[in-house]
């Protein structure tokens, strides 16, 4: 028995109101058991009944917690109750060929292998899990269960993103040996994986240690791109340690950040997962677009990438569809490649005075364009000046960089709870009738360049709105 596992028991409220409406044999197992051990508040309760059919022991409890009840796998008889508060849930299951033990030795990894009954608080711990939560280390259970599942390989390196563990040497072998096999999991559940990833505290750790055993290249085939691209006067590191260590200044940003701008990273927006995921997510993806545009000139020697913002959101985005990344996602990621430059380039401005009105137009007009992703666009902004210290990069220079960043920031919180929407001063239908022409390529450009003027302060009222599009010159 396990002191710390029973008092934790003892004080879920879920747990035991289960066990005071059921005479069940039931088994706590996995994660929660895991968060338990380490005193981490836990949301998703693994239960293993052994005397029931799992499927009606489901049914039967559902009612105590007006629960949705959702089937996940009837053949294997894995059945989900998703709490009213949408945040805690139970799944519930029977063992494996009725076998508690060889339930625990077909898991992934031994701290995700240790059950506890949850009426006499025995536990059970066949793989060592206990030992490796207390050594930080991380240790498959066999090479079959890997082979068995290969998305396990990308789990491995999610948990130590999230704990910050170190992975044993048998794990590493095997990960290298079994890497190729990563490519037979579904897009869908990768991305699962890669985003809870990015939202681990030591994200830059797990993603180097992915690209030690060549786990890395085998998702993100770019990665091989990146690392040809060397330090240069600007950049202390070569492109991909560059990109991880925005990955690594996201996070660091975030921890420093106050409580409204931590609030703001935690939500989710874009399917399951916080902003803060997404965004170092973004991070490492945001110079994908500077092998591609990499020039160096004859004269001086320095490294160009003109443009790489928007060839690297392209690149991005055809990316992120073959992957099967939702279109919300995409839309946020692809931003925020597109957008890094651009708060530092606006703050640095030599000509602007932001002190002034002026100054505080060309804010606004940063603000209107960003809409809800403005401290997001900021973070990454910053976290990508602190990832660039080359030789021509000075300690003021960087001090600077930031400090304007952070009035960008702050003139952005201050300001954001009395901005009103931009009105609509023209439809497309307006618009049509006025230039008589139909849906198409010249409408969509139209419409948008009248938002961008209406976004700079270039027309406020309708009569100029029209004026505008009589005299826009089309592009295409």
């Amino acid at each position: 028995m396990n002191t710390q596992i029973t008092a934790k028991i003892k004080s879920d409220e879920i747990l035991t109101k289960i066990l005071s409406n059921c005479d069940n044999e039931i088994y706590l197992v996995g994660g929660a058991v895991r968060d338990f051990l380490m005193d981490k508040e836990t949301f998703d309760r693994d239960l293993i009944v052994m005397d029931e059919d799992a499927g009606e022991f489901a049914r039967k409890i559902k009612d105590l917690f007006d629960a949705a009840y959702v089937p996940l796998d009837e053949e294997n008889k894995i059945y989900r109750l998703v709490l009213p508060d949408k945040i805690n849930y139970l799944d519930i299951t029977n063992p494996i060929e009725n076998s508690l033990e060889k339930d625990l030795m077909r898991r992934d990894m031994a701290i995700n292998a240790i059950a506890v009954n949850l009426r006499t608080y025995e536990v059970v711990d066949m793989c060592g899990g206990i030992t490796d939560i207390k050594n930080h280390t991380l240790s498959l259970i066999s090479e079959h269960n890997f082979e068995d599942d290969p998305l396990r390989l990308l789990r491995v390196y999610r948990f130590q993103s999230t704990l910050g563990f170190d992975l044993t040497a048998p794990t590493i072998h095997a990960i290298c040996m079994l890497v190729t096999h990563i490519k037979e999991s579904a897009f869908e559940r990768i991305n699962s994986e890669i985003i809870k990833l990015f939202g681990g505290k030591y994200a830059h750790k797990a993603i180097i240690n992915m690209d030690k055993t060549w786990l890395l290249e085998e998702i993100f085939p770019f990665v091989k791109e990146l690392k040809l691209v060397p330090p240069n006067t600007h950049h202390h590191l070569d492109l991909f340690h560059h990109s991880v260590e925005t990955v690594r200044q996201i996070q660091l940003i975030y921890e420093d950040a106050d409580d409204e701008v931590k609030k703001h990273m935690e939500k989710s927006d874009f399917g399951g997962e916080s902003r803060l995921s997404h965004l170092k997510f973004a991070g490492f993806l945001h110079d994908i677009g500077k092998f591609s545009t990499w020039t160096i000139e004859e004269d001086t020697g320095r490294h160009r990438f003109i443009k790489h913002d928007d060839v690297g959101a392209k690149l991005a985005e055809t990316l992120l569809k073959e992957m099967k990344f939702s279109n919300k996602q995409i839309k946020y990621i692809t931003a925020m490649i597109k957008n890094h430059i651009y708060p530092s380039q606006l703050m640095t401005a030599p000509e602007i005075d932001f002190s002034t009105p002026a100054g505080e137009k060309a804010m606004m007009r940063f603000i209107r364009k960003s809409g809800d992703n403005a401290i997001d666009n900021i973070i990454l902004a910053m976290a990508d000046r602190l990832s660039a210290r080359g030789e021509a990069i000075t300690e003021e220079m960087v001090e600077n960089n930031i400090s304007e960043l952070k009035r960008l920031l702050n003139f952005y919180l201050k300001t954001k709870d009395s901005l009103e929407p931009l009105p609509i001063l023209l439809d497309g239908n307006d618009v049509m009738k006025i230039l008589n022409i139909k849906p198409s390529k010249q409408l969509g450009e139209i419409m948008n360049a009248l938002h961008e003027a209406q976004i700079s302060g270039e027309v406020t009222t309708k009569e100029q709105a029209v004026e505008f599009i009589n005299n826009y010159s089309y592009h295409g």
